[in-house]
């Protein structure tokens, strides 16, 4: 961690030196030496990193320099901060001088302070041996890995669970035992029952009108657990909507239907007691299956059927899964070097049969690439113990042998709750702000940090859960275990503190820079306690609230002045003045709020000129917001429809890579516009004057995702195709408005490597698949709302979509949909309104189906 935070200061300084030098006076010598200082102690950290382990002297050096790195970076943002609130309140002729009196003088005296320790720490190296090591900062070779399925466990790489398979399906049966039962899969925690879960679910839902998988956390809520079942079902949950309304729902929903319904990692007796009067028992074979670690949690659901206990593998497949994940591009029983099967048979030994330690082993073993000294230092170094803390040595092993720009990366993932499913464009764009993620030729930050993803993603440090059209992660979460050592790591070297519980609060005395504060984990608790203990230089807030129904306490943000990244989510009725709060931030690089209900007067960020990231979606904005279109910084703005309009003056956004949902003015003058940047952009516009709206969009050269939404009378062709010829390389496209009724539809209309379209409001009035499947790249198609009104038609799919994976239809006006055989041979998931009567081809009879119940209409 000494490396990522010696690094950032570095960088920090020479951006000093760059945009404040004229106010650095005589203190501009001092900043330069202390940056030279702390390049020449860079060279030394690769190999402290190495030692730091086995020799608390080395630890303690790293601290120091840790402590040190930060306290400069405290020192100058101070002093920016200072800077920006006198040049607020003097005249521009006044303030060069007056600076000099006060601001810089106490600049200048942190830095000598810091300076003479920085040069004590640096002697110091030499006592505990640490020597340089060249090109620290130097390139890292990692694996452009793509893995493009909507799966997050294939059947194919489980190795040891087949018969468990077999086994649990058999009791799944509606007609053993028609009565709701609860199978329940007991285990240490590691051995796989999540997986079993998920390969029976994927087994037999088909057998059931409804099914739902749950993730339990330890600490859970009722009402949370009936409101993720009913949206699962696709239900629109009002907000306000009590406990005893939501329940009434759900069972009613489930009353006449056969339902399976899988609830994940179960901690405590008390959920199915609450549960099992809520889910309807009505002899039609419907099931429940339960994982747990804990016994005394499975024999209570269900006294009739004993609990399924899974067991640690043998040695044979043992071997065989952790060859599986080590030599992931080989037959492991057939291929695996003779050299390497002797320590791969000790290695496998000393997982003593915990899949999860297999895995990560594994996954550790893979990066070696088969190199058999690479395989002997692993086992050397290897030292188990019992029980947990056993496999925690081994998942400790694949941090430590984590780059050091990884291990940054990998301990933030702690600040996010337990169970939780992480976005990894919000991650992405955090570590951004943090400064995690390096500058680099041919290459964005944005691209650098999703190859840092899919690392983690291979040494088996994340569990991904959906992938986007291109094959890119989009969503994830993290091994309880896996989050532990996260957790332990990051405390360890002060990198953030979470707040979740009472006893939180009893954490080792030291400075919190960045915290998570998780309300809602025990929201009978207002734990008033932990803003207590966020100080002046807190860098990073997470606020997890407690949703629309309960207030949230928040913190006085304008006392966080140093803050870089603040993420609110879930919270409501905010009493302050925001405005005047967030003016005060001027380090902030990250602010997302999402599904939160707070009262704003107005929102200007003409003065936050560091902001990159601006993410208000799902919340609600009483007026639209007032950006700063001048800003530099700027890479991502995303908010609801409505609450952005891009002005009728100079815009100069040119690191802006994404802007979404933005409303195009009548008067817009598009030659004031520089977005040379941009790569996605969702418009709406209204009026029947379309020429602005066509020369803006012939002004994107990097566009490869585009969204348009048209009102009034305008038709989509008229702007849309005027735009289509700067749009070759479009791999996304989002089309929501009426097409002319003469409009003959043809593949031609559409970019050749479009990945992903979705069509809304179009009214049709030829069937559009015939053209539609002549697009060779396309994998996920989403049809809304897209034949003529009061026409009742059927749609025949008899050729086309070679690489298409999903499909959504939902229209009214469609009585049938007919897939004819060798259409469509890709496709895995299939979602289709309810009306529509489907025909599928045998060989398509499997595909994952989802129906839609509830369809807006107008």
């Amino acid at each position: 961690m000494a490396e990522a935070v010696v690094q950032f200061v570095v960088e920090k300084l020479a951006n000093l030196m760059a945009n404040e030098l004229k106010h650095l006076g005589g203190v501009g010598g001092k900043v330069q030496m202390m940056q030279k200082e702390l390049i020449r102690i860079q060279s030394c950290l690769k190999d402290a990193d190495t030692k730091h382990k086995g020799d608390a002297r080395v630890q303690n050096w790293l601290n120091e320099l840790r402590d040190v790195a930060y306290r400069i970076e405290d020192a100058t943002d101070t002093f920016l901060v200072e800077v920006e609130d006198r040049r607020r309140k003097l005249l521009n002729k006044m303030f060069h001088n007056t600076i000099k009196v006060k601001t810089l003088h106490k600049l200048g005296t942190d830095l000598d302070n810091i300076q003479n320790e920085l040069q004590q720490i640096s002697k110091s190296r030499k006592d505990y041996g640490i020597v340089a090591v060249q090109d620290i900062v130097g390139e890292e070779t990692i694996s452009p890995f793509r893995r493009e399925t909507y799966q997050e466990v294939n059947d194919t790489e489980v190795v040891g669970m087949e018969a468990d398979k077999k086994n649990v399906l058999q009791l799944m049966l509606p007609e053993e035992i028609p009565r709701r039962a609860v199978i329940t899969i007991v285990g240490a925690g590691g051995l796989g029952k999540s997986t079993l879960a998920h390969m029976v679910y994927r087994s037999a839902q088909e057998k059931f009108d409804y099914h739902i998988m749950l993730s339990i956390s330890q600490q859970y809520s009722l009402i949370d657990l009936v409101t993720k079942m009913l949206r699962k079902l696709n239900y629109s949950i009002p907000e306000n909507q009590g406990l005893g309304d939501l329940i009434s729902t759900l069972k009613s929903s489930l009353n006449d239907r056969r339902y399976l319904i899988i609830l994940d990692d179960v901690w405590k007796e008390d959920l199915w007691i609450q549960l099992k009067d809520i889910l309807p028992d009505v002899n039609n074979g419907s099931r429940v299956l339960m994982t747990s670690r804990n016994l005394d949690v499975a024999k209570s659901a269900d006294s009739q059927i004993p609990p399924y206990e899974l067991h640690f593998l043998d040695s044979k497949k043992s071997l065989d899964l952790l060859l599986k994940k080590a030599l992931s591009n080989q037959k492991p029983d057939e291929e695996c070097p003779k050299n390497l099967l002797d320590l791969a048979n000790q290695l496998s030994e000393k997982c003593k049969g915990l899949p999860l330690a297999l895995i990560v082993l594994g996954g550790l073993l893979f990066k070696k690439r088969g190199d058999y000294l690479e395989w002997e230092r692993v086992l050397s170094r290897f030292d188990w113990y019992s029980d947990c803390k056993g496999c925690m040595d081994i998942l400790a092993m694949s941090y430590q042998d984590m780059p050091y720009y990884l291990k940054a990366c990998f301990m933030y993932l702690a600040f996010f709750p337990e169970d939780y499913e992480i976005s990894a464009i919000d991650l992405i764009r955090m570590w951004i702000a943090e400064g995690f993620i390096p500058c680099k030729e041919m290459a964005t930050k944005e691209e650098i940090a999703e190859r840092y993803l899919d690392e983690l993603f291979e040494r088996s440090m994340i569990q991904v859960s959906r992938r986007s059209t291109y094959g890119l992660i989009k969503r994830f979460r993290v091994h309880d275990l896996l989050r532990d050592l996260a957790m332990h790591e990051a405390r360890e070297q002060n990198l953030l503190t979470v707040f979740a519980q009472a006893s939180d609060v009893n954490q080792p005395n030291r400075e919190i820079r960045r915290a998570s504060l998780q309300y809602h984990v025990q929201p009978q608790q207002k734990n008033p306690q932990f803003m207590e203990y966020l100080g002046p230089n807190i860098r990073s807030l997470l606020l997890f609230g407690l949703g629309f129904s309960t207030k949230t306490q928040m913190p006085k943000f304008s006392n966080f002045r140093l803050l870089k990244v603040l993420d609110l989510v879930d919270v409501r009725n905010y009493g302050g003045d925001l405005v005047k709060e967030f003016e005060k931030l001027i380090h902030l690089k990250y602010l997302r709020f999402r599904r939160c209900d707070i009262n704003f007067s107005s929102f200007s960020f003409h003065r936050m000129k560091t902001l990159e990231t601006l993410d208000f979606r799902r919340t609600d904005i009483e007026y639209r917001i007032n950006l700063s279109w001048t800003s530099s910084t700027l890479r991502h703005v995303r908010c609801d429809a409505g609450a952005l309009e891009l002005p009728n003056s100079t815009v100069d956004l040119r690191n802006l890579q994404t802007l979404k949902w933005v409303s195009i003015p009548r008067s817009l003058d598009t030659k004031l516009i520089l977005l040379n940047n941009l790569r996605k952009l969702g418009v709406i516009y209204g009026f029947e004057d379309w020429v602005r709206m066509t020369n803006l969009l012939g002004k994107l050269p990097s566009l490869v995702s585009l969204a348009i939404v048209l009102f009034n009378l305008i038709n989509m062709e008229i702007v849309y195709l005027k735009a289509l010829p700067n749009y070759q390389n479009l791999r996304s496209l989002y089309l929501d408005g009426r097409w002319s009724k003469t409009t003959t539809l043809d593949a031609s209309l559409f970019p050749p490597r479009l990945i992903k379209l979705t069509l809304c409001w179009c009214f049709f009035r030829q069937n559009p698949m015939p053209e539609l499947g002549k697009l060779k790249n396309l994998k996920k198609l989403s049809l809304e709302h897209v034949m003529e009104m009061d026409s009742k038609v059927s749609v025949i799919c008899s050729e086309g979509f070679p690489v298409l994976q999903y499909l959504k239809v939902a229209d009214h006006q469609l009585e049938d949909l007919v897939v004819e055989k060798g259409v469509m041979p890709m496709l895995t998931y299939l979602k289709i309104s309810q009306n529509v009567k489907l025909q599928l081809p045998p060989e398509l009879q499997l595909v994952e189906k989802w129906v839609i119940r509830h369809i807006i209409s107008i």
